[in-house]
């Protein structure tokens, strides 16, 4: 089963608003998947994360969560990796508790090094992540993002490498992709040459468990600006769709369109019609 995720709660939740009453208000709407934005900063209140958790099985709501931006696993600046590696590990065992699936991670910046040492930075990062995942996180992917910017780590190629090696999947966001090439990244064939990567990397089975991002997005020559409604971007979303529904994708896609419900609840209205 392929589920469209709100980013966050619905603009309609009522007050006093949080993830709570937004689980609810998206399954009024219909929607039965949503991701927690917790780009700012992690929760740390276990009775909160267990309501969520109950909350979503309840409703029968799959939830994934974005993960602070104020990460760079590929920092030379020793508390600034420090300090990273523990938002994401906050991200991840809040996650365990609130029943969370995966946890979408931006993992680096460059900053001048070569792609080959930023990777080897991040993956010893990661090492120190994963060997807390037994006791904090068992049952939470770490899923790192591709990203829109060039300055930034996370190429197909980079996030997929890495997430072989350490048995994860990553979060893998076409508008960023789009973003990222000056416009490419937008067509059917293009979309299946990315599908066939990542079954290449993680296996046939892996595409029935994705973690996604997709939006309309604004971009310049260094890539990502912000991020737009479907209708007033170029993104070819109807064939993205289609692609989804010939290649019997399952998993969650979240939609991070600035209207949240609006355009989730477009993206799975028009794939149910497909």
């Amino acid at each position: 089963m392929l589920r469209f995720a709100v980013a966050g709660c619905p603009h309609t939740t009522p007050p006093p608003g949080g993830t709570v009453e937004g689980l609810k208000r998206a399954k009024e709407l219909g929607i039965n998947a949503m991701e927690i934005e917790w780009v700012q900063n992690v929760p740390k209140n276990p009775e909160r994360m267990e309501e969520i958790r109950s909350t979503a099985e309840k409703l029968d709501i799959t939830l994934t969560v974005h993960a602070p931006y104020f990460v760079n696993l590929n920092s030379p600046d020793p508390v600034t990796l420090s300090a990273s590696i523990q938002r994401i590990v906050a991200a991840l065992s809040m996650g365990q508790l609130a029943g969370v699936r995966s946890v979408c991670v931006h993992p680096a910046f460059y900053l001048g090094m070569t792609p080959e040492i930023a990777y080897e930075n991040v993956r010893r990062a990661t090492e120190k992540i994963l060997k807390l995942k037994a006791k904090f996180f068992p049952n939470v992917n770490l899923a790192y993002e591709t990203m829109g910017k060039t300055a930034q780590f996370g190429t197909l190629k980079e996030v997929l490498k890495l997430s072989k090696e350490f048995d994860l999947y990553p979060t893998v966001d076409p508008a960023h992709m789009h973003a990222r090439t000056n416009g490419k990244i937008n067509t059917i064939k293009e979309w299946n040459e990315m599908f066939d990567l990542y079954e290449k990397y993680l296996g046939k089975k892996s595409l029935k468990n994705v973690h996604m991002h997709f939006s309309g997005i604004a971009y310049g020559p260094k890539g990502e600006k912000h991020h737009l409604p479907l209708l007033e971007s170029d993104a070819k979303w109807k064939d993205f769709l289609a692609v989804l529904k010939k290649r019997k994708i399952e998993g969650v896609v979240v939609c991070e369109s600035p209207l949240l419900e609006k355009d989730t609840i477009r993206m799975q209205e028009t794939f149910g019609r497909l």
